[in-house]
């Protein structure tokens, strides 16, 4: 009988394996005119970061005032710029601001700015306690005081205000006269979208006298 001869072992098919293109990245600058900070972020493209946030810590820039600001990366003609969205006080230094022997009187609501709608976050904090007859005064009075200088002014300027701190020491010298503060702050200012026609029962401003409106 003849011996089956041993097949010989099939050559293996070479897979075709399909080269990937390698994307560089590197670091692109991001203007914001609000901060002095710089801004470098980490892609492949300016329309990759389009649209994005950031979230800055002003903490070192403001010596020890744990602020954060949002922005929103904005690509405009292959310029990046960082459109401000929010801007916010840290919870562990709000907690360290209201200490013992102290009262806060705080107040959150929404108004229009020229260009948007906005949230804003009032904090007053006392230099002793007080009853809640006065923190009252205080939350009506800054409401009062805010809502007719935020409709002067665009968002971006009122985000400028408010990192200066020129904002807070214009409201706090205003509500003085109701009681001595030891900080005046604004916890937080956020943009909501559009602004939004003013109702028929909105404050008159003509009713106000200067005195007790103009913050500038």
């Amino acid at each position: 009988m003849a011996k089956e001869q041993p097949q010989e072992p099939k050559k293996e098919m070479k897979q075709k394996v399909k080269s990937k293109k390698v994307v560089k990245k590197m670091f692109f600058e991001v203007s914001a005119p609000l901060i002095s900070t710089k801004i470098q972020l980490y892609a492949s493209s300016p329309q990759e970061l389009n649209n994005r946030t950031v979230k800055i810590d002003l903490t070192k820039s403001l010596r020890g005032k744990n602020l954060e600001l949002i922005l929103r990366i904005k690509n405009e003609n292959e310029k990046l710029i960082g459109v401000p969205e929010s801007v916010n006080l840290v919870s562990s230094y709000v907690r360290k601001i209201v200490r013992k022997g102290t009262d806060y009187s705080e107040d959150s609501f929404e108004a229009n700015c020229r260009d948007f709608q906005v949230r804003i976050k009032p904090l007053m904090v006392t230099r002793r306690r007080v009853s809640r007859k006065i923190l009252a005064s205080l939350r009506e009075s800054a409401k009062k005081q805010l809502i007719p200088h935020l409709r002067t002014r665009n968002a971006e300027e009122i985000f400028s205000e408010i990192i200066s701190n020129k904002l807070q020491k214009q409201l706090a010298i205003k509500l003085k006269k109701i009681y001595p503060l030891a900080l005046c702050e604004i916890r937080m200012f956020e943009i909501l979208g559009p602004a939004k026609e003013q109702p028929k029962e909105a404050i008159d401003e003509k009713q106000i006298t200067e005195e007790e409106t103009n913050l500038a």
